[in-house]
Formats: C-alpha cells, structure tokens, sequence
C-alpha cells in the first residue's frame, strides 16, 4: 500500500499531460506548449512551482519545437504575442501585470517557506524516534510529499545534514523494501530541491549503500529508485561516486531496465566522467568494454551518453600509450569510426559527431594499434565522404583551430593528420617508427588511403577553404606524396591535376602555404621529375616559382602579385575569447606534445620560401629550360597568334560597317579558339590567362571600347550597333557543338575555364574579427545610438580652401563605422550648411575632447518597438541630433539603407487625416529614397579622408579599411584600425549636369537610333555592360579585371540568347535570307545558371559574413558590396540569400539564421529568422480576407514587427495560421473580378476546396501578368473608378510580397518571369512578350519581321515592296481586319482618335510598336509602380536586384517540387510511437510517394498551414516535419488524423491497411480545411 501512494507521488511530480481533443475531426489543432511539458522525474519542484506564473513557457527539455518563435530571443510562446490595442498601453500593462505576478509569487513562496520549516521539524522528529514500521512508512511519505512541493528556500544546510543519516540508515533496511523505496526517493526529492544536500549525503555515505543496492538487485522499482538518486547525487559529487564503484554498479544491468532508466543511467556515468581524476584510472577503464557495448544500442540519446563517456574517458588518457591501446583492444575504434559514417543509421548531434573524430583522433595519435585499424576500416573513404558533404561553396561553420569546440571538418584532417607520421620526427620516437613502418610495409594501404583522399582534399583547397584548413590539407598532402613510392605516386597523381593545384595555391601569398607547396613540388619532382616536367610547364609551376625568386621579371597576366611573401597571421591579436592567436605551424599539433606549442613563434626560418625555391631552380630547372622558347607550349604559342590578330582585328573595324566586312575573319579567329577549348588537348588555366586571350575576347565583344575606357557604349550609335553585332556572332559559335562527339557546349567550356582561372588569380581578402572583443559603444554619428560594435572616433575638418561653409572641426564624435559615406552627410549638412547655424559644442571645452554622451538611451527614445538592439531607429531623432531640433516645418524620420544604416528622410509634416497607406497619394508622396540632404536627390558635400575623396555609396569601415589594404603590408593587425583618431575633411560637393547624362530612351527618340532601338530591345544591357569598373582594388589592366567583365558578358548573353537569336532570325527573313515566317522559331541551348557561380568567392563571402562583426553589409570589405552589385551570378543562390537578409534587414534577422543549421550542415529553413523580433498578433476575418490584410499592412507596413495570425471565433495562432492567411490573401489576388491580370484561362474550380468560393481565378500555366489599362479612359466614370482600385490593390500586393519576405512566410501566387523582370527593375522588350501571352509574342514579333523586311525593301529599291514580300501567311495585312485597339482589350484604344483606323501594311509598325508599349509599358506603369511604392514601405525594392527571376520566385514562393521520393526519409522525423520502419509509416510514405502535384499541395496546406515547401524543400522545413501515433480510444480507423501546423506535427493514428489510410487522410486533407482548433 505504500508503494502505491509513494507511486502516486511521484506521478504527480512528473505527471504527463495526456493528449486533448485527438477524436476530434481533422481539423487542424492550435498550438499549445503544454502539450510537450517534459514528463521525466527529473524535474525540479522548483520548476513545478514557477510554472504556476509561467505555464505558456516553452520548456529546454521538449522534444519539438512548437512553433517558429519558440526560439525566439524573447523567449515567449506562440500565445504569448502582443496584440493591438487601440490606446496602446497593451505592452506596459503586460510588463505590470508580470512584474505584480512574480512579486505575490515570491512573497507566497517566502510565507510557505516558514510553514514548511515547521513541518520538515515535526517529521524530522518523527523519524529520529524509535517508532514502528508504519510510523516510519507514514513519515518518510509526508517527508516526500513535502520536498515534492517546497522550494530551496525552505530547505537548510542544518535541515540536510540531520536528514543525511536517517536516510542513508534507512536505506540500508534490510525487511522493509518500502522503507528503502522511500529514502530514496527522499534522496533523490532532496538533492533535487537543495543541490547541496548531496555532500552531506556522501559524507554519511549514502553512494557505497547505493551501489550495493545496484550490485544485487531485488525490486526492479527499487533499483530504478537507487538510480534516480544516484544520478542526483553525481551532479556535484562525480569523484565519490567514482571512488565507491558507481561507475560499475549503474552498468552492472543496465540491459534489464526500460530505455527511459538507462537514459538515467547513462547521465551518472556522464556526470562522473566530467571530472576523472588524471591518476588511478582503473575505477572507469574497467567500464569501457560495457560502454563499446551500449554503442550500438538504437536509442539515439543513450548513444550519445556513451560516447560523451567515452570522449572523456579518452581525452583523460591520451598522455598514455598503454591506456590508448587497451582501447584499441576493447573494440572503440570499430565503433566509433562506424558513428561517424554518414551512411551509419544512428543519428547523432553534430557534437557528439565532431566529439567521436576527435576521439579516433587522438587515440590515432597515441597509439599504432588505432592506425592500422583504422586504415583497415576505410577511414580514407569515411573522412573523404564528410568533407565532401560539407559544400564549402554553400557555408560551413568558421574555422579557427582556437575554438574550444572544432568543427567537423578541422577535426576530420586532424584525424588525417595523425594517422601519417610527421616527416621531420626523432628517430629514438618508437611510435612514430612505428607508424612509419606501417606505411612501409603495406603500400597498398597507403595507395588506397591517397586515391581516396587527395582528390577530395585538392577540391576543399581550390574551393575557396580559408587558410586554416588549406593548410590542414596541404600538410596530409605533403606527408601522401612523402611516405608514397614512385609507382604508387604515379597512380594518385594520374586523376589528379596535381600541377594546376599548386599553381593555383602559388598565388597566395602566406608563407606557411608558399613553403608546403614548394615542399609537395620538390618530393613530387624528386620521385616523378621526368613524368611532371611537361605538366609543370604547362600548368604554370616553373613559372610560378620563377616569380618567387625574381619577382620583378614574373608573368604579368598569371602571377602580378607575388612581389613579396608575408605572413597573414599577427601573432599580436586577439580573438574575441581573449586567447592568443597562434602561428599556423601549430595549427594541427600532435597532441602527444602538449606544449610544443606553448612559445608560439614560428618554426620556418625567414627566407624559407626563397631558400626552397632557389634549391628547385638549381637542382631541377636547368638553364636551358627557363629560355622562353623552351618553356613555351605551342598552344600558348598558338594562342598568343590568335589573341594579337583579333586584337589587331578589332583595331582596324573602326565602324559599324567595316566590322561588317571583316565578320568572316572574326568568325574564323573566334572558332579556333572555341575549337581549342575542345581540342584533344585542352588549354590550361595557365595557358589561357598568360596568352592575353581573355582580354582580347573583351575587347572584341566591347567593339574595341574596352581598351579606350573612357569611351563610352552610348557616346556613338556605331558602337552600340557594333556590340551587339559582336556578341550575335560569338553567340552563334559558342552555343553550337562545334565536336559532334563532345556533350559540352563551347560555350560551357568556356564559362568552367574562366571559373578556374578566376579562383587562380583573384585575391580579395576575408578579413574576420578586428576587434577584441564586441563591446557595446554609442555611435553619435549618424544617429545617436547604442551599438553593439565598436566606433570610429573622427574629427570633421572644414577644407582650408571651403569657406561657404561652417566648422565642426572642435569636437571628436563617434562615428557608426558601418553607416554610409552619405548618412554622414546627411547628418553633418544641417550643421554645416550655413554661416549663422552655431556649430560648436559648448560641452566640449578643448580641441579633440569627445562628447560625453550616456551609454545608455531611454528606451522610449532609442528604438522603435520591435527593433533588435543592433538596428535600433528613433521614434523621435531629433532630441538625438544635436542641431535638428526647431524645424517646425518638416519632421527627420530614420529608414534603413541598403548597408542596413539608418539614414535621413524629409517627409513634410501632415496630419494623420491626409496620410494613406494605399492609392495613387502613395505612389505620390510616399518614396522610401527621400533623402533630406538635398532638394535634387545630389550630395552636398565631399569628403576626403587623407586626400582621397570618399565614395558616397560605401561606408566608413569599407572606405578606412580599403586604405589600410593599399598602404599597409599587413592587413590583419586591428588593433590600430580601432583606436586610431581620424580626420576626415569636407567641402561642397561638385554639382554635375544631369543633362550630360545619356538615357536610351532619350537618345531612341531620335530616328537616327533607329538601328539602335532595335539592338536594344534584344540586349538591353549592353548600355552598361563595359561602363565602371566592375569593383575597386582591382586594377583594369589585370587578368582578374578582364575574366569578371567576359563572365559577366557571358552571363547575360546566357540569358539573352533567346533574344539574340530571335533578333538574328528576324533579320534573316527581312533581308531575304529566309521567305517562310516559321523560320522564327528559335531554341537556344544554355547553360544552367549554377555554372556561373565561382566557388571559391562564394565561400569567402560566406567567411565573411559569419563573422560577428558583420552586422550590416556595410561591414563587409567593398569587394563583397561591389562584387554583388555589378556581378551577383558568381555568388551561389543561398549566398545572395544571405546577404539579402544582412542587406535589407541587419543582424537582427540574420543571424538566427546563420546559427540555426541543422547538424549535416545544411542550412535551416528561412522562416525563424525572424525570431528574434518583437511580434504582433493581429486578428483577421476569413471572410473579409483583402479587407484585413489592408487594414493589417495600414498598422504594421511602417514597423519592424512579426506579424502572427489568429482568426475570429478560432483558437489557433501562430506559424500554421498565419502561413495560411498569406495563402489565402495570395488566392484572393488571383481572382478574375479584380481587373489585376490579363485575363487567359479563368476556372471557378481551382482550389475550390481550400477557398471555398465560387469566384473564377485567373489561371495561366506561364504565370500571372498585370492587365494594360489606358491612362485616360473617356468612357465611363466605372472604369476611372475601376483603375484606381486596381491601383490601391497592388500597393497592398506589394506591401504583402515585402511583408512575406521580410517575415519568412511562403506565398502561393504564379508571377510570369516577365512581371518578375519588371520587380527587378528590368526593362521589357517585344521579345518579352512570349512570356506570358506567346500567341501575342509570337504574333508581332512575325509582323515586326514584315516591317522590317518591307523597310529593307524599300530603302534599296526606293518605291514600296511587292505584293508577295509585304503578306503575312498568304494574306494581306490589310485583309487581317486590325484596328488600333489593343488586342483582347477593345475598349483599350491606341493612340489619338484610331477609333475607326484599320491597320496596313504602312502603319504596321506603328501598330507594332503601340501595342507592345501598352502591353509592357504605358498599359501597366502606374500598375508595377503602385506595387514598387507598396513594396518600398516595407523595405526597398532593390534589395532583390541581386536575384534572377527563377531565384525570386523560388524565394517567395518555395519550391515548386514538393520532394523526392527517395529523400522522405532523410526529412521526416518520426517519434512517440512510430519509427521509420513501423507499418503505418511504411504506407504513409508509399501513399505520399503517389500523390499527384495537387494532392501534395493540399497535403503540405494541411500539415504546415502553406501548399508550397520553403527555399530547399523538406530539407529546410523548419520544424522539421514530424510523424506521431496518435493515441485512439475505440477503433483506430474510425479517427481521423490531425495536426499542429505551427510545429508540422501530424497525428496519425495506426490505420489497419493503406487503403483505410488513404481514405482517411484523403478526407482529413480535403475537410480539414480553413479552421484551427484545439488538439
């Protein structure tokens, strides 16, 4: 009887909460976190008790995330989101209310204390007295009640030490089982509550008669009891417990308790594994045999207890070579190389799998016995297949060897690095001969080992690794080709273009780096001297280590900046965890010297770079080789021929119409190159940049402007004409197979060489962390804020020769170091602008003092609500800008920039009354690019920072720091760039002519462009391709300069080609080349955009914005900014996703974005990013959906908040519900009736079940497109009426569009890649057309061919062409019944007074070009505006522009393919209940393996609350997609199943047969719709 109330106790202390409302129907259920309390016995009673004030709290301990803000930084539920409220005083009363909460909680814990002291006196007393077994039993059941429900406070250390012995007495009781059950239970309540207790209890000891209770157990509910206790106790008292045998007596039977218990088990050994004792290790060696054992347990959380003992237990003895191999011999190795196999079937925490490398690691170090086990077990195969995983070009953790935690892959080539012997070692050292003798005596191995390894290792260095891991890798590199025969040599070097490898790694300029590739090439020129020479010449090595020596004669082209070897690492500097950072000489130390590297200094002597090289040249690189003539391989000789006659080609075109004449020449020069690139021999890297060809590719293609510079495209129509000539005929070369044989495209080939070429000369620099560490500072300037990054301490100076304006040069302000060169003028103008405007400090009494500011701000002046700490905004600036106050007239409001700085805008002040959000007023007044520092949109003044004129567009970290890279020989030394002063200078800016500037459509005007006008409706970009330099640093003359402008020259003839063909074709049949009009039909094959994306520049950019200091893009180094500017395509799409994020939003929203990758290393889902903002809820009406989406946007479009979702007369809220909403809002756009979108398929049926309307939808297979409207309508005062409510509903689509993107939420509406075009700001053109009408597109572009044709015709003949020549398909134009009206729009007239004109073959292209206009212009203007103007309140439109149109779709509306097949898997979670190899989940996923598109779009609105999946599919579904029993009270198959949409978590109950499951969810799917409840 008692056992059953000490039962019933603790039930209630760790009392699960039973699932609700599950035989409800299948609607979906709301979210509530009580449903994942923890319901382990470990919880406190503490926790018990604070939960009374907290029960929404989501708790650490569950097993799911309930929604997406449950990690949100404020650390609230889903239901805990502000709501609006009309005064809005609703925040301040919930922080009283809370506050009053916890003040009569403590004070009712406080009163219960007292009472509780009394009662703890009186059992005390109770149990001290000799009394019966049932006064005992009685006793110590109150004693438990009473700790169950007590707090710390009512507990003494007095109290515990007399409870100490009674309990540990009682345990000892040898008739009562119960009395024993009991006290410890009490133990376990006890330490629980008052964490100290447990010393008192070791030193009565309790833990020796805890372990003899486990040694021969009895009662299996007493054991369970005796672990639970013990566990306790071994938090604070590990060495005791190890000392009496715990380690043992909690393994002893593990195997006879439930997973659960073991869990328990498992967290003591945990607990005492933490801190062993360095001497008498036999208390825990003899527990590993049973430790190899559990680690092939199932239970993932067991597994991973193991192996943190074992990490432990391994680290304590890798001193010890005799421990290390009695390891070996208990089977670890075996295990722990199976964990860490990616195809192994236990997953584990990305911690526990770096933990379990690191342990092979150093027992591979410690002792031979793991080396050859471990080359038996295929590590070369496991290691290579984890560095492969790790996409280095997608994002990977930092790699610091410093960090307390490494990461996978640093700990994966310190593996490698260890099991090679290190080629300088003491030959007195017996493990490394031996290691060395392993490598002897089986060559086989170590050939294995190299074919496996070196390739993959060759792709992590060239693919853009940073210098710790190129170093990792070269080091096993050196030690492969070392310890290899020259016939096992020759095999790993066969596959592997081991010479291009190292010239690419001779371009950098560490000499850690320089010395171990000349090492690699001195062994590899020793054993294979006469099998690589030719390779080294041709691939550029002899070139490469001619420059070392004598860099003052090295190549121009391959190798202009090795004219000096430096050190990249300052051994002075600081990390923000305040250790030292060393020299990469110890950067993979073996770990059996533990202080080898204490010194720190560098173990390479000064000149060993020179030293090195200088033996190479003497000893393999004889005189008669390093002739020019020798060294010269006849391709390069070739393609010098070819490079200088079409240089000398292009020279000589000097117009438009000798460009014509020699355009059989440039044909003939232009196919031999592209028939080299497919040659037998292909051209190396080497070859093709030292030849000069690439430059005079660009040359060609610019029309011979590139070489002039300062010529521009548009000064002369020739040379736009000439361009577009140029790029027609490379285009017609390069995207034909030119080799029958070969797959590949030439012009595929191409874009890969310059790939390679561009990651083998470019050099722009990854610099991470300049700072000490994050100290918070306030920024003055441009303002007033706090910061959570260091500033910049500047002195403004008034030029000398300035006079019109003010000085400020008497204070020292900090300075924002991530604002924009034009926020600071915005700020400075006001105070500098006038001769009466005071501008000196009186707080500053002397020159160079700086302004004593506050640290910190009052909050309801600092921040908006909603904004994080790092992207604070004023409500009111002007009481933080000193000098701002007293305009009465206009109000300084603060919007973020592209840098994600704040800067200024000048909005005039009206009452709230004349303020709309929506309409033509908005596109009116409401531009987001305002700027209040001139009244042209002009800067109005310059500054110059020692000398040189800062860019308007850059910001202060960029501009300071590109100065530093320019005069400083060191970069990486910070220090300085923080605590230096600088003086920056100011004067009026220089006005320029706005009218000098040339816009096409200017220049089209004229009929003289008339040629013009054609070309740039086919390549609309060729206005700007060769204007500006692409980014600075990198000087026009250089091989990296000309390879950025042919890749970007490629790429958009890439996406034009199309056009470029098109236009050909067209061309074609007007000059008579072709008579049939089908001839028109062109099909173009290009090439994938992923082939434009350079790795190595997608990993640095990745480096660079890991790094904590880059908390806008402004802290970028300009080469990032410029680079994504003028050439985005090098960047992989996840990567631009992430600069978008850090462009248009800051930190606060990137960077839980960065931190939240899954442990394979892919990145999370894009929808929590905005967790760390403050939330909203708002209610909305299902059936008013427009109604509250506009008024939504009215309250929330201006604010920086998370806006969540509930609708009326419904439960639920949070992701699922708010997902749905945009769905919903989206599905409502698409309506026939709102006059938005041409008008092609209209079907009332389509979603008819998840809309539940009647209405038809505008449905088009090439996507939407926005209706042409007339800008003046003289029929009817309803289409006026009409227009304008088109206009106010795409405002409102664009604030949802920028509201979605800026929130992470998926949208569900089909935009045509043309109105995608015209969102990026890209101009339309005829050819555009076919996008989304191709009938239409098709249609005109067949008459704009007659036009041309019948032009042609005409200038040559001088009368009017023939009958024949002027017909369209056999008939008259003028039999074709054309007026000017626009097509399918009757009531849309073309041009003035054409109601009754008929189109003819005269005003054919008059027609033509009407109806283009009002398709793709003047129809659909004040449309995309109103979307723009919409979008902009939100924040700006520009952001996107470094997106192509499939990336955007693919960034608002997820993807299109739900999943594959065989990836369900590796994407679902499957728990409580069901496993992946459970019946019901076998048919679920062959059920989801049959859906059609439609039944996964209904089945992913059913789970998730969004038809489509986010940006990476199922992959970066977060949370994950999670699959449970659902627990049934009759039959399971007559319930339904149901679901949590805000946690993905889908209830399914476990159907009898597959059919019954298909009928069910089929019905759930399609009934289940458009409701939340509670589950």
């Amino acid at each position: 009887m008692s056992i059953e109330i000490s039962d019933k106790l603790m039930e209630n202390r760790g009392q699960k909460r039973s699932e609700t409302g599950d035989e409800m129907p299948a609607d979906k259920r709301a979210c509530s976190s009580l449903e994942f309390r923890p319901c382990s016995s470990n919880s406190s009673p503490q926790t018990l008790v604070n939960s009374t004030s907290s029960t929404m709290e989501t708790h650490e301990g569950t097993d799911m995330e309930t929604s997406s803000s449950s990690a949100s930084a404020s650390g609230r539920s889903e239901g805990e989101g502000d709501r609006d409220s009309p005064d809005g005083s609703g925040d301040s009363d919930d922080v009283n209310n809370g506050d009053n909460r916890h003040r009569r909680l403590r004070e009712f814990q406080r009163r219960r204390s007292y009472g509780d002291e009394g009662k703890f006196k009186k059992v005390l007393q109770s149990l001290s007295d000799e009394v019966e077994c049932s006064g005992q039993l009685a006793a110590l059941t109150e004693l438990c009640e009473l700790l169950s429900f007590c707090t710390e406070n009512s507990i003494s250390s007095m109290l515990s030490d007399q409870l100490a012995p009674i309990l540990v007495r009682f345990s000892k009781e040898e008739t009562n089982p119960d009395i024993v059950l009991l006290a410890f239970r009490a133990m376990t309540y006890l330490c629980d509550v008052f964490p100290r207790a447990s010393a008192f209890l070791v030193r009565h000891d309790a833990v020796p008669a805890l372990c003899e209770r486990l040694m021969v157990i009895e009662y299996l509910d007493l054991a369970e009891q005796c672990l639970q206790a013990l566990e306790k106790i071994s938090r604070d008292q590990p060495l005791a417990c190890l000392q009496a045998g715990a380690t043992m007596a909690v393994l002893g039977y593990i195997d006879f308790f439930s997973t659960s218990v073991q869990r328990i088990a498992l967290s003591t050994v945990v607990n005492i594994c933490k801190k062993l004792p360095s001497e008498c290790p036999s208390p825990f060696m003899e527990a590993v045999p049973t430790l190899c054992n559990l680690l092939q347990y199932e239970d993932q959380q067991l597994v991973e207890n193991v192996a943190t003992c074992l990490i432990k237990i391994v680290d304590r003895v890798k001193y010890s070579p005799d421990m290390l191999n009695q390891l070996c011999t208990q089977g670890l190795v075996h295990q722990a190389t199976h964990l860490i196999d990616l195809n192994c079937t236990t997953t584990l925490s990305q911690r526990i799998h770096i933990g379990l490398i690191e342990l092979l690691a150093k027992l591979a170090s410690g002792s031979a016995d793991a080396v050859i086990t471990l080359f038996e077990l295929n590590i070369g195969s496991i290691s290579g297949d984890i560095l492969s995983s790790y996409d280095f070009s997608h994002g990977i953790p930092s790699f610091h060897p410093m960090e307390k935690s490494c990461n996978q892959v640093h700990g994966i080539l310190k593996l490698l690095n260890e099991l090679l012997p290190p080629i300088v070692r003491d030959k007195e050292d017996q493990l490394l001969e031996s290691k060395a003798r392993i490598l002897e005596d089986r060559p086989d191995i170590l050939q294995k080992f190299g074919m496996i390894i070196l390739p993959v290792l060759v792709q992590v260095v060239n693919s853009g690794a940073n210098l710790y891991v190129c170093y990792g890798c070269l080091c096993i590199i050196h030690k492969l080709v070392y310890f290899s025969k020259s016939d096992t040599l020759l095999e790993l070097v066969k596959n592997t273009n081991i010479s291009s490898f190292l010239t690419g790694v001779f371009t950098r300029n560490d000499h850690h780096i320089l010395t171990l590739a000349l090492q690699i090439t001195e062994t590899l020129l020793h054993k294979l001297s006469d099998m690589l020479m030719k390779s080294f010449i041709k691939e550029g090595v002899v070139y490469a280590i001619d420059a070392l020596l004598t860099p003052e004669k090295c190549s121009q082209f391959m190798f202009p900046l090795i004219c000096g070897i430096q050190s990249s690492v300052d051994l002075d500097q600081k990390f923000p965890w305040g250790e030292v950072l060393r020299c990469l000489c110890y950067a993979y130390d073996d770990v059996q010297s533990p202080s080898s590297s204490e010194s720190g200094t560098c173990k390479l002597e000064k000149d060993s770079v020179q030293n090195i090289a200088k033996c190479i040249n003497i000893t393999y690189f004889t005189r008669e080789l390093h002739s020019s003539e020798r060294i010269m391989t006849d391709i390069l000789h070739n393609l010098r021929i070819v490079s200088s006659e079409l240089m000398n080609l292009v020279s000589i075109s000097g117009s438009h119409n000798s460009c014509a004449q020699h355009e059989g020449k440039f044909y003939s020069i232009l196919h031999q190159v592209m028939a080299q690139l497919n040659a037998d021999e292909p051209i190396s890297t080497f070859e093709l940049i030292e030849s000069g060809i690439i430059k005079a590719m660009v040359n060609y293609l610019s029309d011979g402007l590139y070489l002039k510079q300062k010529v521009h495209i548009m000064d002369k129509p020739t040379h736009y004409c000439g361009c577009h000539k140029t790029f027609q005929l490379f285009a017609r070369i390069a995207f034909f197979s030119l080799n029958p044989v070969s797959e590949d495209l030439p012009f595929s080939l191409l874009v890969r060489k310059l790939q390679a070429a561009l990651s083998t000369v470019e050099s722009f620099p990854v610099l991470l962390g300049n700072v000490a560490r994050l100290r918070g500072s306030y920024a003055t300037v441009p303002n007033g804020r706090s910061m959570m990054h260091p500033c910049f301490r500047v002195r403004f100076m008034r030029e000398k020769e300035e006079t019109g304006l003010c000085d400020y040069s008497e204070d020292v302000v900090t300075v924002d170091p991530f604002c924009s060169i034009e926020a600071i003028g915005q700020y400075l103008w006001p105070k500098v602008k006038g001769k009466k405007i005071s501008c000196r400090n009186s707080a500053a009494e002397a020159q160079g003092q700086v302004k004593v500011i506050p640290i910190q701000i009052p909050s309801n002046s600092g921040s908006v609500e909603g904004s994080s700490p790092d992207m604070m905004e004023s409500d009111n600036i002007c009481s933080a800008l000193p000098g701002m106050q007293g305009h009465a007239d206009k109000e300084v409001h603060l919007s973020s920039d592209v840098n994600g700085e704040t800067k200024s805008e000048c909005v005039e002040n009206v009452t709230s009354s004349n303020c709309t959000s929506h309409g033509e007023e908005v596109m009116k007044n409401g531009q987001s690019d305002a700027s209040c520092s001139t009244e042209d949109g002009l800067p109005k003044l310059a500054f110059y920072l020692e000398g040189l004129q800062l860019d308007y567009s850059s910001a202060l970290y960029q501009e300071i720091l590109q100065r530093r890279m320019k005069s400083q020989s060191q970069l990486y030394n910070g220090a300085k760039l923080w605590s230096e002063l600088y003086t920056i200078t100011y004067r009026r800016a220089a006005q320029t002519d706005n009218g000098s500037s040339k816009e096409c459509s200017f220049l089209f005007e004229n009929s003289h462009w008339d040629k013009v006008r054609l070309c740039h409706q086919s390549m609309p970009f060729l206005s700007g391709i060769f204007a500006g330099e692409l980014v600075s640093g990198v000087e026009v003359s250089s091989p990296a300069n000309d390879i950025l402008l042919l890749l970007k020259s490629l790429e958009m003839m890439n996406r034009f080609a199309h056009h470029l063909m098109c236009f050909e074709k067209v061309n074609a049949f007007a000059e008579g080349k072709a008579d049939n009009l089908d001839c028109l039909k062109v099909l173009v094959p290009t090439v994938p955009q992923n082939d434009f994306v350079n790795n190595k520049l997608t990993e640095k950019l990745e480096q660079q914005m890991r790094d904590p200091l880059s908390v806008s893009i402004g802290a970028l180094p300009l080469w990032c900014t410029q680079l994504m500017s003028t050439c985005p395509f090098l960047f992989s799409f996840e990567a631009r996703c992430k600069y978008f994020q850090l462009a248009a939003f800051g930190r606060s929203q990137v960077q839980l974005q960065l931190s939240s990758h899954s442990d394979t290393g892919a990145p999370s889902d894009r929808r929590p990013v905005s967790g760390s903002l403050h939330r909203k809820k708002f209610a909305v009406s299902r059936d008013h959906i427009l109604d509250s989406a506009t008024q939504m946007m009215e309250l929330h479009a201006h604010r920086r908040v998370v806006i969540e979702v509930e609708y009326h007369e419904e439960v639920g809220t949070g992701l699922g519900p708010t997902l749905e909403f945009y769905t919903l809002v989206c599905h409502e756009f698409q309506k026939a009736g709102l006059g938005m979108w041409r008008v092609g398929n209209v079907s009332s049926t389509c979603e008819e079940n998840i809309l539940g309307s009647d209405s038809g939808f505008v449905i088009s297979s090439l996507g939407i497109f926005p209706r042409p409207w007339p800008m003046t309508s003289t029929t009817s005062n309803e289409i006026e009426i009409s227009v304008s409510d088109v206009i106010k509903k795409f405002v409102l689509l664009g604030q949802i569009v920028a509201k979605a993107l800026q929130d992470g939420r998926v949208l569900d509406i089909p935009f045509s890649t043309a109105f995608y075009k015209l969102i990026l700001g890209k101009e339309l053109s005829l050819y555009d057309i076919a996008l989304f009408d191709p009938e239409l597109g098709k249609t005109l572009l067949e008459f704009q061919a007659i036009v041309n044709r019948q032009k042609l015709t005409k200038s040559a003949s001088g009368q009017i062409a023939s009958e024949p020549n002027s017909g369209f398909r056999d008939s008259r134009i003028e039999d074709l019944c054309l007026d000017f009206s626009l097509p399918g729009y009757p009531d849309y007239l073309l041009g003035s007074e054409a109601d009754h004109a008929m189109v003819t073959i005269d005003n054919l292209e008059e027609y033509v070009s009407l109806v283009v206009d009002a398709t793709i212009n003047t129809g659909i203007s004040r449309q995309v505006e109103a979307f723009k103007t919409g979008f902009n309140q939100i924040f700006p439109v520009k952001h996107l522009h470094i997106f192509t149109e499939e990336e955007l779709d693919r960034l608002l509306c997820g993807e299109h393919d739900s999943w594959v097949a065989n990836e369900l898997l590796d994407h679902i979670k499957f728990d409580h209940g069901y496993t992946a190899s459970s019946p019901p989940i076998i048919d679920l996923l062959e059920i989801m393996q049959e859906f059609d598109s439609e039944q996964r779009r209904a089945f992913l609105q059913f789970v998730t609350g969004a038809p489509r999946l986010p940006p990476g599919g199922l992959a970066t579904l977060n949370p994950k997609l999670t699959i449970v029993r659902k627990l049934c009270s009759n039959s399971p198959d007559i319930d339904l199943p149901s679901v949590m949409t805000c946690a993905n978590y889908l209830k399914l109950p476990p159907y009898s047969s597959k059919e019954k499951m298909r009928e069910k969810l089929f019905y759930a799917i399609t009934e289940g719709q458009r409701s939340f409840h509670l589950s």
